[in-house]
């Protein structure tokens, strides 16, 4: 396996409409060289796309409401989150799950992702609340690998310089031997992704090897071993943000988890972008 060089490239926080393309191509002018590989995150990209929904619009059905208040609260407070080895906190955190604002989430996530992702405990099918103010949860990017071409056809316009581009999500793919599976939907090609909770539930009790799952690849071609080293190499060196989840977000900003602001988000160093390049 190659070992490489990492820049995780600071930007200002992407809102909704930002001109995301502008972005990447002025963030790493004079920084990127033929060869490297541009990894960008998901979420930026579908925040900046505008990809998001307001649940506090949303109106929960029956099936919602059984999920947050019956699944959520005692299948993982009391058995599952234990089979997957949480960390009390976040046990604790599970067993007081939110009912009207978790309603609303598992409405969202069965709308959009289906009844196995939404029987997950979080970004369930790439749904994501964390990073986001208000009542905001980003959605998937389709057509992912038609995005990340977009951006490497921008790159070598402007900056005369052929890369590769992966666009990237911290959700898990999980490995055992050469089997490399994700509940996440649309993966790159070489990752298998079925199963929803299940194969989550599976996967952490078994402790499997997991890595952050790349949704596209353009511009190069690799293995998917080294796909996901490079994937979860870059998630590493770009960090958190705000929190790995909405909790932690608003425990950072000591306000309750539909609290947090634009303003406050501006305040945390974000890293969308990061530049893998091999050792010479």
């Amino acid at each position: 396996m190659p070992k490489y060089e990492v820049l995780a490239v600071q930007t200002s926080f992407w809102r909704p409409k930002t001109h995301y393309l502008k972005e990447i191509v002025e963030s790493i002018r004079a920084k990127t060289v033929d060869g490297d590989i541009i990894v960008v995150s998901e979420k930026a990209v579908s925040t900046a796309s505008s990809n998001i929904v307001d649940e506090s619009t949303i109106a929960p059905n029956l099936c919602a409401r059984l999920i947050a208040r019956f699944w959520m609260r005692i299948a993982w407070g009391y058995f599952l989150g234990q089979l997957c080895h949480f960390p009390r906190g976040l046990i604790q955190k599970l067993r007081e799950y939110p009912l009207e604002q978790g309603s609303r989430h598992k409405q969202v996530t069965l709308s959009h992702a289906g009844l196995l992702q939404s029987l997950m405990f979080g970004s369930e099918g790439g749904i994501d609340g964390s990073n986001l103010p208000y009542s905001y949860v980003s959605l998937t990017v389709q057509n992912a690998d038609v995005v990340a071409e977009k951006i490497r056809q921008r790159i070598q316009l402007e900056l005369h310089t052929r890369v590769c581009v992966m666009i990237v999500d911290t959700d898990k793919t999980y490995s055992f031997r050469n089997f490399h599976f994700t509940p996440r939907p649309k993966p790159v090609k070489g990752i298998h992704s079925f199963g929803g909770f299940l194969v989550y539930v599976i996967a952490r009790m078994l402790k499997l090897k997991k890595r952050a799952t790349p949704l596209a690849l353009v511009g190069c071609r690799m293995p998917v071993e080294e796909a996901l080293a490079i994937a979860e190499t870059a998630n590493r060196a770009r960090g958190f943000g705000s929190g790995r989840t909405v909790w932690q977000m608003a425990e950072k900003f000591n306000v309750g988890p539909t609290e947090v602001t634009w303003e406050m988000l501006e305040t945390v160093k974000h890293k969308p972008i990061v530049i893998v390049r091999s050792k010479r």
